[in-house]
């Protein structure tokens, strides 16, 4: 898993609107200049890459240090290209809160509307396994509230959320490449990055391996698991330390979960992929199989964070220095006319931006 340290407190959600607008005209032309060059393919994998996609936040102006580069950059990126997707074979589905919640919709809308060749049903569980794993697998303490999931025509797709924790002001973002997914519950994620939140609940760690063994073992036992849960729930709170239970993940109450667990035993999974996907099984049931899987099985689950940046144009609320508008038109207007000449033969300015990357970066190896 590829990770980088990209703390984001819960600020600087304001946009003026014409920086906004400019962000969506530059920040389109880059993904088009990408696929241009590369294939929309490249692109997936570039979000999917925490530097890159903190790179291109700040190119267009919001602050490193802002929940917002996340947002608004994404909803920059799904505005400005709504009417370029199908040209490009590569589309945008989420958003921010409720918006998050049509993706299923988007994916079967825009695989309507432009007769894709794409597994329908494949995409939208993609989507929504990414979530649950993110909500309930990994319970790190912050709660998801953006969901953007990106593919392409031959149903390849990248996720980029954003979960938020209240109490400590911060979020953390959550990266998934679909070619990188060979499962969705044994290290799957593209990168995390955040501040690390100390002792979590990681049930997709390879470390977990047992206790998610063992969960689905329970998962044909609901009688056990309530009866030791109950048993659990008086017990001292020393005594409850002695287990090593971290105090964000406290004994859920038996009473709440039973219904679930007796939907689980008549379902019966046939794997823990497939019992994390139940609708119905959220962090108060995995914390209850990984409890019991402990206490009882000593099979034990991981408590370690996965968590593990830059300006071109300044930053919306002026730091490191504010925005130009001349300089970012300037930007704007040299990638149009780039790509412009570009799909008339002429690469020429293609090449040459090319050229100035490969300058770049052997300045910045120290060449």
């Amino acid at each position: 898993m590829r990770t980088g340290i990209a703390n984001l407190p819960l600020h600087g959600h304001h946009c003026p609107r014409w920086l906004f607008e400019r962000m969506v005209k530059l920040s389109s032309a880059i993904i088009e200049a990408v696929v241009e060059e590369y294939g929309p393919g490249e692109v997936l994998r570039r979000l999917s890459d925490p530097f890159w996609f903190q790179a291109l936040g700040c190119v267009v102006g919001f602050d490193w240090h802002s929940s917002g580069l996340t947002t608004v950059l994404c909803g920059a990126l799904k505005q400005g290209l709504r009417h370029k997707q199908h040209q490009l074979g590569l589309y945008f589905a989420g958003g921010k809160a409720l918006a998050s919640r049509k993706t299923p919709l988007e994916i079967e809308q825009y695989a309507d509307r432009f007769a894709l060749p794409v597994n329908v049903e494949s995409l939208q569980y993609a989507s929504r396994m990414s979530a649950k794993v993110d909500s309930a697998a990994v319970q790190d303490g912050f709660q998801i509230y953006h969901h953007v999931f990106a593919f392409t025509a031959d149903g390849n797709w990248a996720v980029v959320q954003q979960g938020m924790n209240k109490e400590s002001g911060w979020a953390r973002r959550y990266h998934w490449l679909g070619d990188q997914v060979d499962t969705f519950i044994q290290e799957p994620h593209a990168a995390v990055c955040g501040r690390p939140a100390g002792e979590i609940l990681n049930m997709v760690a390879e470390e977990s391996t047992k206790a998610r063994d063992t969960s689905l073992y329970l998962a044909a036992r609901p009688t056990e698991v309530v009866d030791v849960l109950k048993k659990l729930a008086g017990l001292p709170a020393d005594r409850l330390r002695v287990l090593n239970l971290p105090a964000a993940h406290p004994v859920p109450q038996a009473g709440r979960i039973k219904k679930i667990l007796t939907g689980l035993y008549d379902t019966q999974p046939a794997s823990y992929e497939k019992l994390l996907g139940t609708a119905g099984v959220g962090p108060a049931t995995i914390r209850a199989f990984a409890l019991v899987a402990e206490v009882v099985y000593n099979a034990g689950a991981s408590r370690v964070d996965p968590v593990r940046y830059g300006f071109a144009h300044g930053g919306k609320d002026g730091h490191p220095f504010p925005v130009n508008k001349q300089d970012y038109d300037s930007s704007i207007n040299m990638l149009e006319k780039a790509l412009r000449r570009a799909r008339t033969g002429d690469r020429s300015n293609m090449a040459a931006l090319k050229r100035l990357s490969t300058i770049s970066n052997a300045y910045g190896k120290g060449d």
